[in-house]
């Protein structure tokens, strides 16, 4: 936001606290907001005056180039369905032994860096599908494809697991299989706030099983709670890199 120069509207949650440099130039509505920002209220008709967010964007200085290069994205059910063909013989020769799904969310901490190192240590033939920015540990990594088939499977932001959840549920229809936990697929989902709460709560809903959710889990989670998660879903934490390896690829 900071190199952005620019003014920043947020209109759900996400947002952390900014730093006073930038402060001025973000405004919140909606759900949103936090001292010192600039808030858009909806009028009575339901509609909001975005005019401040314009005329400063007409005085403020250009963007400042932080980097370059290319992040190939839109790994949406419908893409990935398209080439469901290859994805299913690549499963059937063995050239993709593993799905993994690193989705959910990113933070500054630094014990945040051991998504980006599973990601290195990920064995050549896993595929990892993605959403949410999680995937900003790792998504600049040159990490290859299998066969032409990239081995970052990036679908968007947190709302689009549901493509994930869709391409889970069509690989289990595609091989046949009663049960999604007998797919080659295991999860290793980051968590910050209440939105991945919820999009665990739907594979939860859709039967998936033995979720690791990191860097820690969930601090509002009742002893009880925690007690129905692990024994009846077999949710688990994270430990080390090679540690979990083991223990989610084999």
């Amino acid at each position: 936001f900071e190199a952005f120069n620019g003014p920043v509207v947020l209109t759900t949650n996400c947002l952390v606290p900014p730093k006073d440099s930038y402060k001025a130039r973000v405004f919140t509505t909606g759900a949103v907001g936090f001292p010192g920002c600039p808030h858009i209220e909806a009028k009575d008709d339901g509609t909001k005056d975005f005019s401040a967010v314009i005329e400063m964007a007409k005085k403020c200085q250009a963007p400042k180039e932080l980097e370059k290069g290319q992040i190939v994205g839109g790994f949406a059910h419908e893409q990935v369905f398209a080439v469901a063909d290859k994805v299913v013989e690549a499963v059937k020769s063995g050239a993709i032994k593993k799905f993994v799904v690193m989705a959910g969310c990113d933070g500054r901490m630094k014990s945040r860096e051991y998504y980006a190192e599973f990601a290195k240590a990920l064995p050549k033939d896993t595929v990892i599908l993605t959403a949410g920015c999680a995937k900003y540990k790792y998504i600049k990594m040159d990490l290859g494809d299998i066969g032409g088939i990239s081995r970052v499977l990036d679908a968007g932001q947190c709302n689009d697991s549901y493509s994930l959840a869709l391409i889970a549920l069509k690989l289990k229809e595609v091989f046949g299989l009663d049960d999604i936990n007998k797919l080659p697929l295991v999860f290793n989902i980051a968590w910050y706030e209440q939105k991945a709460v919820i999009v665990l709560l739907a594979l939860l809903h859709l039967g998936v099983k033995n979720i690791h959710l990191g860097p820690t889990l969930p601090a509002f989670l009742s002893p009880n709670v925690a007690k129905v998660l692990v024994e009846n879903f077999g949710i688990g934490g994270i430990t080390t890199v090679e540690d979990d390896i083991k223990t989610m690829i084999g």
